[in-house]
């Protein structure tokens, strides 16, 4: 279910950055990862590169510049959105406490359970979708409810 809201949440952010002019997805706010398009980027490729570490696949690297765009970037997380949620539906309660073992993006050696990596890649999502919606706010844009009561008033 966590799966499920991260993948709502960051569509509806793809949804209300799709209103903003190009000038506004790429206004430098300053911060890690500089625009709402940064952002939402950095968010899709911790998503990507968790989702090839629970298939068992080697992560690729970070997005570059162009997961910048909004038409590229789009299709692009929905797949991975889907992978996820594809990847826990078969998953008990047990199946969430193996451990996942995988080496981070500087080749550092870990062991994390699955139910970690999982709460990792929601939390890494809600903290810069907060990030983005602030920029909105900035820019004079309601930004959606993305408040994990609202996902849950939407089932």
């Amino acid at each position: 279910m966590q799966l499920d809201y991260s993948r709502w949440a960051s569509a509806a952010l793809l949804e209300a950055a799709a209103e903003l002019s190009e000038a506004d997805r790429h206004r430098d706010f300053a911060t890690a990862h500089r625009t709402v398009m940064g952002t939402l980027a950095h968010v899709y490729g911790g998503d990507r590169v968790w989702l090839a570490r629970v298939r068992g696949d080697r992560p690729q690297v970070l997005p570059g510049e162009e997961c910048h765009d909004l038409e590229r970037l789009g299709p692009h997380w929905k797949a991975v959105s889907d992978g996820w949620v594809e990847w826990a539906r078969p998953l008990s309660d047990g199946d969430c406490l193996q451990e996942l073992s995988y080496h981070d993006l500087k080749g550092n050696p870990w062991v994390t359970p699955l139910w970690q990596v999982v709460m990792h890649v929601v939390n890494h999502g809600t903290h810069h979708r907060g990030q983005v919606a602030g920029f909105l706010r900035a820019m004079g844009h309601q930004p959606p409810s993305l408040d994990l009561i609202a996902y849950y008033r939407a089932l």
